[in-house]
């Protein structure tokens, strides 16, 4: 526990640091280290934690730098073996923490491990936001053991065992500090969402592990930046997307993996102009543009990443996620695809 620090990134949250700070700290061993890190807020809540929590250490960032760069910047300020990235809005329980570290401490090449993530509204349910461990399909489309598309599972206990996976969440996932700084930390050019899938993937290029340890349970509220209607976050989601999949695909999978999503997501587009959501058509029509522009600069970091990685070894689903949840396969448990 001495080598670890939590950090929880704060933007204009002194709602949640007012919720849940208090159970953090009763839920954890006084000797990790607690850290918020403050993403220029405009509340109160740097003011708030020095006088209530003096026990925690507060990183100030001068602006708002999202998600990624936000983590980035505060991590360069870390020097503990091992970093947990908490959301503000995730209520720990008693003894979460200690089966994380007991997995990383197990195996070196362990980059990162995330714990079950349940709904904090709904507790018998999985969360939408990694649920009990990530993966991605051959197009680059995210999903979790307990949550395809928008239908989420209740735990019934059915994803209990400890396994390898491809991607933990950013709501609460441990990192190896030294792997996390190593590989580039996140993608700031991100800014938010799918940076945590896109790190993972380079994590899995270099031949590192991801796990999901159930044995740690937490509830995250989800959704308190952007709502899940958001065109900002749409846009973030779609144009991310696409840049993740150009810079981590091997060559001969890259061509047809981004036209034929680009063809789904042009179908997606065409959805919302029918249900009259302009805002959000828009908003893919943006996320392609502006992935077009990023190109030049996705190139460079493309090169770098596939001239220093070892192998391409991943757990990527081998078939179409969303064709498969159409055709009647809702839960990870009734999938027939394979993970290769």
């Amino acid at each position: 526990m001495k080598n670890t620090s939590v950090i929880i990134l704060n933007w204009n949250g002194r709602e949640y640091l007012e919720k849940f700070l208090p159970a953090l700290i009763a839920c954890t061993s006084s000797e990790v280290e607690i850290v918020v890190a403050d993403n220029g807020s405009e509340d109160d809540s740097v003011d708030y934690l020095k006088i209530n929590f003096p026990q925690v250490r507060i990183i100030l960032l001068d602006k708002n730098y999202g998600f990624a760069e936000g983590y980035n910047r505060t991590l360069l300020k870390i020097d503990r073996k091992y970093s947990v990235l908490l959301n503000s809005d995730v209520e720990v329980t008693e003894r979460w923490l200690e089966p994380l570290i007991d997995l990383l401490d197990s195996d070196k090449n362990i980059s990162a491990v995330m714990p079950k993530i349940r709904a904090y509204y709904d507790r018998d349910k999985f969360e939408y936001a990694g649920a009990c461990g990530g993966y991605i399909d051959r197009f680059g489309y995210p999903f979790c053991r307990g949550r395809i598309l928008d239908t989420i599972e209740a735990d019934n206990g059915q994803y209990d065992d400890r396994t390898e996976i491809f991607w933990a969440t950013g709501a609460c996932m441990v990192v190896r500090t030294e792997h996390f700084k190593s590989a580039g930390g996140f993608d700031a050019s991100f800014f938010a969402h799918q940076e945590e899938i896109d790190l993972c993937w380079r994590w899995k290029l270099m031949g590192h592990k991801i796990f999901v340890e159930p044995g740690s349970v937490v509830y995250h509220v989800g959704g308190g930046t952007l709502s899940a209607d958001s065109p900002r976050k749409l846009y973030l989601n779609y144009r991310n997307n696409l840049a993740m999949m150009y810079k981590n695909l091997p060559q001969n999978k890259l061509f047809a993996a981004i036209f034929t999503r680009m063809l789904l997501d042009g179908l997606s587009a065409l959805i919302y102009i029918l249900q009259g959501k302009l805002r959000n058509f828009t908003a893919v029509l943006q996320a392609h543009r502006d992935f077009y522009r990023m190109k030049p600069e996705l190139r460079i970091k493309r090169e770098r990443i596939h001239s220093d990685n070892i192998s391409y070894s991943s757990q990527i689903y081998d078939r179409l996620i969303i064709w498969d949840y159409y055709s009647g396969h809702k839960t990870f448990s009734s999938l027939t695809g394979k993970f290769k």
